[in-house]
């Protein structure tokens, strides 16, 4: 999606041998489900699901490891997949944690939308109210760069009508170290009132093997796609009208697949106002987009990453500037766009 995201993970990613066996949820009754703590009861039972998950992946590769003629390669494949397992139901209970965690932030009630077609716009390049933090105009398109990535983003002429609403489609592709790394078509949509929704993401990940000839990416992955209105999947926000700090809201809402979380942390950040949100960012940077105390910050989060936290800079007029994980100090930050003059000569990473 636009501002781009780490990679994408579930349980099943925490295990090396990830087959896609699908979520078994404990079956819970109706009447058992009270609107006052319908958030907690889903973490509990998505916390049965991930667990029966892990169980299933842990038999299915004990039978490929029954299946290795050596003893001793044998011997530590079933070794390897009982530590496998450890690490997995570890992995789930953090989630149920990371979930709970959101619970408080947001609320126990329903997650359930009301979406009204009537209330979004059609015309991508005649828009209500335009989004000044997260600009949706046919053609427009963003660089970034940071380590080994370099990732470009554009919005797109294209169009798709989901649920009734009309998206526009953005095309975000990744590269590390000069291979293709993800190719991902984002659905946005623009709500009247200037809050933008996003309605899902079809997502292909790839990978590059080394003595493969010819040397080619393969897709590997499509977790993390999701859409709007299919199999449990609802949309969420990407970027609000009018962000308040502490404003907590979810981004998308696919269990067990993408439930990113946001919330607004400065809503006027400029460089040197804030020691801990000053951190890592590089500062020519910062001074070139923020210095009139209107980037706005965002911390963003996912139970399914529960030890991964990343902070998200925006600026008006232009968009996503930066990404930056507190913990490491890794960044991704803006190095072109091809329509605003801000963007000529910008800092390298």
């Amino acid at each position: 999606m636009y501002a781009p995201k780490s990679s994408r993970a579930r349980v099943i990613a925490a295990l090396a041998f990830s087959i896609g066996m699908p979520l078994v949820f404990a079956a819970q009754s109706n009447h058992t489900l009270r609107s006052r703590d319908v958030c907690s009861q889903t973490a509990n039972t998505l916390l049965d699901a991930c667990k029966a998950e892990v169980n299933a992946n842990r038999l299915t590769q004990k039978a490929n490891c029954m299946n290795i003629s050596d003893p001793d390669k044998r011997d530590q494949c079933l070794e390897d997949v009982e530590s496998a397992k450890r690490e997995g139901n570890a992995l789930c209970e953090d989630q149920r944690t990371a979930r709970l965690s959101a619970c408080d932030a947001l609320n126990e009630g329903r997650y359930d939308p009301k979406i009204d077609p009537a209330t979004f716009d059609t015309d991508f390049r005649n828009l209500t109210h335009p989004n000044q933090y997260f600009p949706l105009t046919p053609g427009i398109r963003w660089e970034y760069r940071g380590g080994d990535e370099f990732n470009t983003v554009e919005a797109t002429n294209r169009t798709k009508l989901i649920e009734g609403v009309t998206c526009i489609v953005f095309d975000d592709v990744v590269f590390k170290n000069g291979d293709l790394s993800e190719d991902t078509s984002d659905y946005f949509a623009m709500n009247k009132d200037g809050t933008v929704h996003y309605f899902g993401e079809e997502v292909k990940d790839y990978e590059t093997f080394e003595g493969d000839n010819p040397r080619k990416p393969e897709l590997v992955s499509i977790d993390g796609t999701f859409k709007h209105g299919r199999e449990g999947d609802k949309s969420g926000i990407i970027f609000l009208a009018a962000p308040t700090v502490g404003r907590v809201y979810r981004e998308e809402f696919s269990l067990g697949n993408a439930e990113d979380v946001t919330e607004i942390l400065s809503i006027n950040y400029s460089f040197g106002g804030n020691r801990e949100l000053d951190r890592f960012v590089p500062r020519l940077l910062a001074e070139r987009f923020c210095s009139h105390n209107d980037c706005i910050v965002t911390r963003n989060s996912s139970p399914l990453e529960p030890d991964q936290t990343t902070r998200k800079y925006y600026a008006r007029g232009i968009g996503f500037i930066m990404e930056i994980n507190p913990d490491t100090g890794e960044v991704l930050q803006l190095v072109n766009c091809n329509f605003d003059s801000r963007c000529a000569n910008l800092p390298m990473p």
